[in-house]
């Protein structure tokens, strides 16, 4: 059940005459009130064909009257709106039920606390099968303001209590970090445009999508600006950035302007100040493009950044920190991914966005790897191969896990479950992501006598996950991967030993594949040769000393001129 609390208003005719209206779309039907402060004697429109919409706002409106003729200074924010609103597949409820649910949300919120005589003014009005409207004013009968801070919360725990009550779905408790729920005139305004989604949605994936292009806020107003977003900023005296508010273009009103949202609007880590944190975390010499001299390319670097994750989050604020900026990094490999890849990504960051915020304060710098990656693949010309981009999303799904348990740890049930939403889109695209890598391997198995031994190195190495490796259809792809590492010079046990080390397979669907996507990040260098090194390092030694043995009687003449150069330069 969702209580909606609308911003306040000050036309109390003008609401109800919505509430008793058609509607727009002319979803309303037998308007009625089901219940309100004072039933005996109340005027209903719905139910009296005398009475009037002007009647029952005078009626409610009456304390508000009466401070305003008292005090002089007129009250225009009077009107408490507030859509109650059942679940699709919640039971039909009748208005006496509806009627005490009313009873119980107004007593919550502190509009009517119960058992007091001079409370606002308040009715329940219902016109659908799945919800009512309650209207109130919010003067009391004494002349005084009901306390309604914190209100929005106090409803939001009365609505689980009455979803138990009444044996409605379940929700899970909010805890503020969640993004504005779209209106109604929003949603038939998209529909209206031919829009999929509402500007607020809209803009929200826009300025998600910009934040791993950037280095600073004065960078992020630009990128906007070019992505063809209307941007309008509020600057102080030194033209330092304070805040900043984004319009959709042909977002207009009635007037024909503009409208703005401001960022922490449209979700509540996406204000000016939290942005900045983000962006300033880090280091200012480093730039996107500093490490491209780099053997390794960004799809490897961000895996390798994702490889420690686990180990990153034992401190509070600097997990916050690493999950948010993972979230980045979902983002930049949605927006960089081959096309195939594209849709299941964009998905998984939609889907994650909720999980990379949480009333914990993040430690912004904690993270300034896995956000340097991401900026790295945000800004990179080139794509990856398959291989490189197979290591990295299944490092994705192995990171979108360890988020979701940290979440569920402490208790955090809207991130943890937008983890898990944004994990099945992940799964899907590391599936994808490796059809071409076995397409490739799956050809060239190693011989039989060759399979043999490696499957005595995968008994030895994983012996609780063995028989799933063996039996996962993958196994001979496995088998191959590990053939080449040896090729390379590396130990097929030890490969195995260090992938297990970084990703527990318990939770793994399909074992092989996990251990295919870990062994190729790692074994993708020849291994080093202990001896070639130790060689190698010898003859630069010897050759340094023959070099400063030459060198040293040139120096020594530089230094102490003979006496005919000294006469020669006199």
């Amino acid at each position: 059940m969702i209580a909606a609390i609308k911003a306040p208003g000050a036309n109390t005719r003008g609401l109800l005459a919505y509430l008793y209206g058609r509607g727009t779309h002319d979803e309303h039907f037998d308007p009625h009130i089901v219940a309100g402060f004072a039933m005996l004697g109340m005027p209903d429109p719905g139910r009296d064909e005398n009475a009037t919409l002007t009647e029952l706002a005078r009626h409610l409106d009456e304390p508000v009257r009466l401070r305003n003729s008292e005090f002089g200074k007129k009250i225009t924010d009077q009107v408490w709106h507030c859509p109650v609103r059942a679940a699709p597949e919640d039971r039909y409820l009748s208005d006496a039920e509806w009627g005490e649910i009313a009873q119980r949300i107004v007593e919550a919120a502190g509009i009517a606390p119960a058992g007091d005589d001079l409370a606002c003014r308040w009715i329940a009005v219902r016109h659908a099968d799945d919800h009512i409207h309650i209207l109130a004013t919010t003067v009391r009968e004494d002349g005084r303001r009901p306390k309604l801070h914190d209100s929005g919360i106090r409803v939001g725990d009365e609505c689980r209590e009455i979803e138990k009550d009444y044996g409605l779905r379940q929700l899970k408790k909010g805890d503020r970090t969640g993004t504005r729920r779209p209106t109604q005139a929003e949603m038939h305004k998209a529909e209206r445009l031919g829009w999929e989604q509402t500007s607020p949605e809209w803009l929200q994936g826009r300025i998600r999508a910009a934040i791993p292009h950037v280095t600073n806020a004065e960078e992020f107003i630009a990128y906007l600006e070019a992505d063809g977003i209307e941007v309008q900023v509020r600057r102080g005296p030194s033209g330092d950035l304070l805040g900043y508010v984004v319009g959709r273009p042909g977002d207009l009103n009635e007037q024909g302007e503009q409208i703005f949202h401001p960022g922490g609007k449209i979700s509540p880590d996406l204000s000016l100040p939290k942005i900045q944190g983000r962006l300033e975390s880090s280091q200012p010499e480093e730039h996107p493009t500093a490490r491209r001299n780099q053997p390794d390319t960004p799809w490897h670097q961000a895996t390798g950044a994702l490889d420690t994750l686990h180990t990153d989050l034992t401190d509070d604020a600097r997990a916050q920190a690493h999950i948010t900026a993972l979230g980045e990094l979902i983002e930049a490999t949605a927006q960089k991914a081959p096309a195939d890849l594209r849709t299941e990504l964009r998905a998984a960051s939609k889907a994650f966005a909720h999980a990379q915020r949480s009333q914990i304060r993040a430690e912004d710098r904690a993270a300034h790897a896995l956000r340097s990656a991401a900026r790295d693949i945000a800004n990179t010309a080139t794509g990856p191969d398959g291989s490189a981009l197979a290591a990295l999303v299944a490092a994705l799904v192995w990171a979108a896990i360890v988020a979701g348990r940290w979440h569920e740890g402490k208790g955090h049930a809207h991130q943890a479950d937008a983890a898990r939403q944004a994990l099945q889109h992940l799964q899907t695209a590391a599936d994808q992501a490796l059809v071409p890598v076995l397409a490739e391997l799956e050809p060239r198995p190693p011989r039989e006598s060759a399979q043999r031994v490696l499957a005595s190195d995968i008994r030895a190495a994983v012996p609780d996950q063995a028989d799933r490796i063996l039996a996962d259809p993958a196994w001979l792809a496995l088998a191959t991967v590990l053939a080449d590492a040896e090729a390379l010079g590396h130990q097929p046990h030890q490969l195995l030993k260090e992938a297990t080390a970084q990703r527990e397979l318990t939770t793994a669907r399909q074992p092989a594949r996990v251990l295919i996507t870990r062994i190729q990040h790692t074994s993708r260098n020849p291994a080093p040769n202990r001896r070639a090194e130790a060689a190698r390092s010898r003859s630069a030694m010897a050759t340094d000393i023959t070099s400063r043995q030459i060198q040293a009687p040139q120096h020594v003449a530089a230094t102490h001129p003979t006496s005919q150069q000294h006469q020669q330069r006199r």
